[in-house]
């Protein structure tokens, strides 16, 4: 068995292990990034290697744009790839569904109308951010439209890099929460 396919099966039995238990593993307080439908490897590769640094897991929403096995993915998150917490949910409703009731949702957009500095960040929230060329579905943004967070820019440029962002609003949750105490 090659490298990449033990790879592959190791994660998918971690995937069904952990999307079983998430509910019950998830005492231990930690943020938690959600790349909703993300389209560019590259960034959820360096997304990827931000979680791995901070002991954040990633959860990827499907559709994907990239394929998990290809090797740009990995290649993104360097030799780290394979220590990333990684879960997968099939679709926006399977991740709602895997969540605890009153779960801190955060939902990061370049459109949001309050900043990120007003989010009331916990140490299990869960920070997410939408698909690269059209963030949100109308139906999510109807549905949190309280939970919207904007990371604060120049109007020289419409928006910022997602992996920027999602570092940007990870760190300053650890900050906030004083979870980022704890890393070296």
């Amino acid at each position: 068995m090659s490298d990449v396919n033990l790879w592959n099966l190791l994660n998918k039995l971690w995937n069904v292990y952990d999307n079983k238990f998430h509910k019950l593993t998830s005492d231990t307080a930690s943020m938690h990034i959600v790349l909703v439908e993300p389209e560019i490897h590259w960034n959820t590769g360096n997304i990827g290697r931000s979680c791995i640094a901070t002991g954040t897991r990633l959860h990827l929403v499907k559709p994907l744009g990239f394929s998990l096995d290809a090797k740009e993915i990995r290649r993104s998150g360097l030799d780290y790839w394979p220590k990333l917490k990684l879960t997968v949910h099939e679709s926006f409703a399977a991740f709602e569904a895997s969540l605890r009731p009153a779960a801190s949702l955060l939902f990061f957009s370049a459109r949001a109308p309050k900043s990120f500095w007003d989010a009331p960040y916990r140490e299990e929230s869960y920070l997410l951010f939408g698909k690269e060329s059209t963030g949100f579905s109308a139906s999510v943004r109807q549905k949190y439209k309280s939970r919207f967070y904007r990371i604060p820019i120049t109007g020289d440029v419409r928006s910022m890099n997602l992996s920027s962002c999602a570092a940007v609003a990870l760190f300053e949750g650890l900050r906030r929460t004083g979870l980022g105490e704890n890393l070296d």
